[in-house]
């Protein structure tokens, strides 16, 4: 067993995710959330990268009580982690399993990618907004006429590294959640900036993404007690590119 794991063990509610050469991670089937909506995006990938996706979208979205996120932060303990892919294929894949609108939000604004990943026209986006004026819903992007919207990073602004953390961007996150029913937001590694720590509070929670033979114990460890010092809910960490050395079918058998 990794050193990772063994850490992602001791803080509880984990998923794993892998690139498509990867062997498939086995995980507990989840409990199953709302299907069936009213304008259905076509969730992109398939087979065992698929899977964990769900699975992820699933036990974070989808679980019992009243009390499930429905804004989230995704960021990294470094950069290289996948975090935006991530961020990016959960929020297609809850889009195409509630009726709600769903918004993912390029908050990378040092190293934008979603506007890239969705291949959406080149337009004003979040940095735009928080320099300009108008409602949010002019900034934003309909994927594919679906129900995921996307608010790209934008311009390239001066002050980029104000922008986040100032009045109007906590201005411009009452907007959005005042409009769509998820929002997804994928911030800068921990490494690289306290940008998802700053949006955190103004979220119901962070998702922190690990690399298997990258991310370090001791740098999630800190990434961790970060957030908590900065009273920011840890929703769970994700171990990206995990594979295990012996056969799923295996591991089945205990």
């Amino acid at each position: 067993m990794s050193k990772n794991f063994e850490l992602l063990s001791q803080i509880g509610r984990t998923e794993v995710l892998h690139s498509p050469d990867e062997p498939r991670v086995f995980l507990e089937e989840p409990p199953i959330g709302p299907s069936t909506p009213s304008v259905p995006i076509n969730f992109t990938v398939h087979g065992a990268v698929r899977d964990e996706v769900v699975k992820l979208v699933r036990n974070l979205f989808f679980v019992p009580g009243e009390n499930a996120p429905r804004h989230v932060i995704f960021t990294g303990t470094e950069s290289g982690t996948g975090c935006s892919w991530i961020c990016a294929h959960a929020a297609e894949f809850l889009a195409s399993q509630v009726h709600g609108m769903v918004c993912v939000v390029d908050c990378n604004l040092r190293a934008p990618s979603l506007q890239e990943r969705f291949q959406t026209p080149d337009q004003y986006g979040l940095a735009d907004a928080l320099q300009g004026s108008g409602s949010i819903r002019q900034y934003v992007q309909r994927v594919s006429g679906s129900n995921l919207w996307l608010l790209s990073a934008g311009s390239e602004q001066a002050n980029q590294q104000t922008l986040l953390t100032s009045d109007t961007m906590r201005s411009r996150l009452a907007e959005l959640y005042g409009q769509f029913d998820y929002v997804l937001l994928d911030a800068a590694s921990l490494n690289n900036s306290n940008d998802a720590i700053a949006l955190g509070n103004n979220a119901d929670g962070v998702v922190l993404v690990l690399r298997e033979n990258s991310s370090r114990r001791e740098t999630a460890r800190k990434a961790l007690q970060d957030l908590r010092d900065a009273k920011v809910q840890p929703l769970g960490v994700v171990l990206n590119q995990r594979t295990f050395p012996i056969p799923k079918a295996i591991y089945k058998l205990f």
